[in-house]
C-alpha cells in the first residue's frame, strides 16, 4: 500500500462516523428538502466547527503573557571559571571550494543526522590561559585530540538539540534558544566543565547559521539541526574536572527523526526490567552517558518490531520517557474531565523545551485540566480497559510531537486509540507548535536570525 493510499485509508476510517450520520440525515431530509440544500447546511456546521475549534486553541500573541515570558533563572559561574568568550570576538573563516560539503538533492528525502554543513563554531577553554578563548567559525573538519582526553575515558561530556526554521515568510528562525543555554550550563556544572554566557553564545550560533543559511531546508516537512557540544577534552587520565575543554556546534539538515508506521503513530516496547534513569543520577541532564546503555535495549525493541522504547521505574512501573523524548497521556479523569499529564521534573526526565511549552500552550488555551504527574503502567492499562484513554505521544526537539499507537507490556500488545480521535490534541499541539516555529505566528519564542 502506499503512502498516498495508507493516508486515505485513514482519513476515510476518522471520518465514517460522519458519513454515516450524513446518509442517515440525507435520508430523512430526501421527502422534504433537496440534497444539495442539506449539504450546504452540513458545510455550514463544519465551517462553524472549525472557527470554534480555532477560537478556542488560538495562540495569544501578548508578550505580556505569563505562559510566554518564564525565562531560567542565569547559571552562576564558578570563580575559577575565569574569563568568558563574547560574541563580538567571533573570528570567521570560511570554507574554500574544496571544502564545501555536497548538498541534498531534495529536502523532503533527507535521513536525520546523515548530512552536514559546510561550517562549524569551535570556542576553546583553557585554564591555564586564563578560561574561555575567542569563538572561531571554521570549516566542518575532524577534530584532533590527545588519547587520553576525559571525553574518551570517562564521558566528560553533554550536547544540546536545537533546530533552525524557514519560515513562511523566508526568516529564519530558533525556537526559545535560552532554554537551551540554559539546560546546558546545568549540564555542565554537573560533569565538572566550565560554564559559559549563553546569549554571547546563541550570538556566534546565529552567525554560524547565516553562514550556512542555504542549508536550512525550504520546507516545512524538514528543519536544520543544531547540535551545540561541550567536551573534555584535559589529556590527562584520572577521573577529575577537565581544565581543557572545547565547545563546538555543527549543523545538519534533517527529516523526520523516527520510523513510524503508515498513520504516523509509534509502537513501543515497554520492559520494566531496564532503567533509564533513577533519584540522584543524571536522567535530566542531557549527557552521552545516559544514552549509550539505552541502544541495547533499543535493539530488542527493533527485534520484536517496535520502534521505541517507552522507559518505566519503580516498582509500580512509572512512566518517564519514550526513547529520548518526553511523554503526555491525554484522557478523561475520574471526575469526568478530560485532562493532559505528563510526568514530573523529579530528576528522572529529562526538562523538555517541547514539553514545556506544550505546557504552557494548554495552560493558555484552558479547553482542559493540565498536570505534571507521576503515572504508571496499571493506571494506562485502566483507562485503556474503560475507554477513557484517548491518546499518547511523545515530544521533543528532533520530533516535535509522536503519536503512539502500541506499547508491548508485560507480553501483551496494548491498542491505544491516539489516532481514532475526532480532533486528537495531539496534531492540535503540533499545529500550534509549527506555526509558532515556521512564522505563521508571530511569538516571542521564535527567535529570528538576522
Amino acid at each position: 500500500m502506499t503512502t498516498k493510499m495508507a493516508i486515505g485509508a485513514k482519513d476515510i476510517f476518522r471520518n465514517q462516523h460522519r458519513l454515516i450520520r450524513f446518509i442517515e440525515q440525507s435520508i430523512r431530509l430526501c421527502s422534504n428538502q433537496s440534497l444539495k440544500a442539506a449539504q450546504q447546511q452540513q458545510q455550514q456546521q463544519q465551517q462553524l466547527n472549525k472557527t470554534q475549534l480555532d477560537a478556542d486553541f488560538s495562540i495569544s500573541k501578548s508578550l505580556n503573557s505569563e505562559h510566554w515570558n518564564a525565562v531560567p533563572e542565569p547559571v552562576e559561574h564558578d570563580p575559577d571559571v575565569g574569563q568568558q568568550f563574547y560574541g563580538n570576538q567571533l573570528m570567521v573563516r570560511l570554507a574554500s571550494p574544496q571544502q564545501l560539503q555536497p548538498k541534498p538533492d531534495r529536502d523532503e528525502d533527507l535521513i536525520f543526522g546523515k548530512q552536514f554543513t559546510d561550517h562549524m563554531l569551535k570556542i576553546y577553554y583553557h585554564k591555564s590561559l586564563g578560561g574561555w578563548q575567542r569563538p572561531e567559525i571554521t570549516p566542518l573538519e575532524n577534530l584532533v585530540m590527545h588519547p587520553a582526553a576525559k571525553v574518551l575515558h570517562y564521558a566528560v561530556e553533554l550536547f544540546e538539540g536545537m533546530k533552525a526554521y524557514r519560515g513562511v515568510d523566508g526568516k529564519i528562525r530558533i525556537f526559545r534558544p535560552n532554554m537551551n543555554m540554559n539546560r546546558m550550563n546545568l549540564a555542565a556544572k554537573r560533569s565538572g566543565l566550565p560554564t559559559f554566557e549563553g546569549k554571547e553564545f546563541i550570538k556566534c550560533l546565529s552567525r554560524l547559521i547565516s553562514i550556512d543559511s542555504e542549508w536550512v531546508p525550504h520546507t516545512q516537512a524538514a528543519s536544520l539541526y543544531i547540535r551545540p557540544t561541550l567536551i573534555g577534552i584535559d589529556p590527562t587520565l584520572g577521573v577529575a574536572s577537565s581544565d581543557s575543554a572545547l565547545l563546538y556546534a555543527i549543523l545538519s539538515p534533517v527529516g523526520s527523526y523516527f520510523k513510524s508506521d503508515s498513520s504516523g503513530a509509534v509502537s513501543l516496547l515497554a520492559d520494566p526490567s531496564y532503567t533509564r534513569a533513577w533519584p540522584g543520577g543524571v536522567g535530566n541532564r542531557k549527557m552521552g552517558s545516559n544514552y549509550a546503555p539505552t541502544i541495547n535495549v533499543q535493539k530488542k525493541a527493533d527485534a520484536k518490531g517496535l520502534q521505541q522504547v517507552l522507559w518505566l521505574y519503580g516498582e509500580n512501573h512509572d512512566l518517564t520517557e519514550v526513547g529520548t523524548m518526553n511523554i503526555f497521556m491525554f484522557f478523561i479523569n475520574d471526575k469526568g474531565e478530560k485532562e493532559l499529564i505528563t510526568p514530573p521534573l523529579n530528576g528522572l526526565i529529562l526538562p523538555g523545551i517541547t514539553r514545556d511549552s506544550i505546557l504552557a500552550l494548554a495552560r493558555q488555551w484552558g479547553q482542559f485540566k493540565v498536570t505534571e504527574g507521576t503515572f504508571n503502567m496499571p493506571r494506562v492499562c485502566e483507562l485503556l480497559n474503560q475507554g477513557r484513554l484517548l491518546e499518547l505521544f511523545g515530544t521533543g526537539t528532533a520530533c516535535l510531537v509522536s503519536p503512539i499507537n502500541r506499547i508491548h507490556y508485560m507480553n501483551q500488545d496494548l491498542y491505544i486509540p491516539t489516532m481514532e480521535q475526532e480532533k486528537p490534541v495531539h496534531e492540535t499541539i503540533r499545529t500550534a507548535l509549527t506555526d509558532i516555529q515556521y512564522g505563521k505566528v508571530p511569538h516571542p519564542w521564535a527567535v529570528v536570525i538576522e
